[in-house]
């Protein structure tokens, strides 16, 4: 699919809006491919260099098409608008371009709250393949980059992990696959964490006891809560997940029954290294007496195990 960049473009006749409000990268890269798909023009805009504080991280994108219909953040939502507003005329020139706001910005009258200064790269995109390229990759859980040539004003597909940030001349926007969580345990429990999991933006799955999920599903993108009060429910899920790449494997639990647990597991042939994968008592609080606290416990310490490995 490949869009035609016209030249006679009409200037802006609306003030431009987001069109949703999300910061995930599949959501922004969906919307940028389904613009060209729906017949407008569309860029690509990534934030690439921080001088000093910034409330988003390097790689953090907007979608903006034509029209000025927007989503994604590069900010905290101060600068959004301003930035459709350019890449929208980087659309009517056709040419991509860079752009700087806060510290060393030409724009005086937006200045950063974190008081540091953000550039920004703003991509034409001529040809969604590598956009759908990426989009198929990480429904199917592959981890995928983006390799933007500036001087070039290409976007190129790479399969594998990597690092977001410049390589030479290139700037690379490395991409995971949506967090997921295994939940499985007692109904009310369970059923608690994964409302919280799923408005927090995780994918869940739940394994009833007994179940088994196939290998494959238990990938590095993934984290799993065992809430069972029974070590011999959960142990089958438990040496399965230890037997797989999840980032995160959590068990309900005082800090007595995780020292049972251990014992069991150690008579299994489980080393120190294995044990010490298992975070228990689960989550961030030390007790957690009801099933919402034990949800936003749960939860958070999930994503706080996220952030600390990447």
């Amino acid at each position: 699919m490949t869009a035609r960049i016209a030249p006679d473009l009409e200037p802006i006749a609306h003030v431009p809006r987001a069109a949703f409000l999300s910061d995930d990268a599949i959501d922004i890269l969906r919307f940028a491919a389904k613009s060209l798909e729906d017949g407008y023009v569309a860029a690509l805009v990534t934030l690439v260099q921080i001088h000093g504080g910034a409330a988003r991280a390097i790689g953090a994108q907007m979608a903006v098409r034509q029209d000025g219909l927007y989503c994604g953040f590069v900010s905290g939502g101060c600068t959004e608008a301003a930035v459709a507003t350019e890449a929208v005329i980087a659309l009517q020139n056709g040419t991509d371009r860079n752009l700087r706001f806060g510290e060393g910005s030409p724009f005086l009258d937006i200045v950063l709250p974190c008081g540091g200064g953000i550039t920004l790269a703003i991509h034409v995109i001529r040809d969604a393949a590598a956009l759908l390229r990426t989009l198929a990759a990480l429904q199917k859980r592959t981890p995928v980059r983006l390799r933007y040539h500036p001087r070039e004003r290409t976007l190129v597909f790479e399969p594998g992990e990597g690092a977001t940030g410049w390589q030479g001349d290139c700037f690379v926007r490395a991409y995971r696959p949506r967090q997921r969580l295994l939940v499985a345990g007692t109904p009310m429990e369970a059923g608690a964490v994964a409302r919280v999991a799923a408005a927090s933006g995780y994918e869940i799955m739940a394994a009833e006891w007994g179940r088994m999920l196939p290998q494959d599903q238990l990938d590095g993108d993934t984290a799993v809560a065992l809430l069972f009060h029974d070590i011999d429910r959960e142990l089958a899920l438990l040496e399965r997940a230890l037997a797989s790449s999840v980032f995160y494997i959590g068990a309900l639990g005082s800090r007595r029954t995780h020292a049972k647990r251990c014992t069991v597991l150690r008579q299994r042939g489980y080393g120190e290294a294995d044990l010490a994968r298992i975070r228990a008592p689960i989550g961030i609080f030390d007790k957690a007496r009801d099933a919402n606290s034990l949800a936003l416990s749960v939860v958070a310490d999930v994503a706080k195990s996220r952030t600390a490995s990447e």
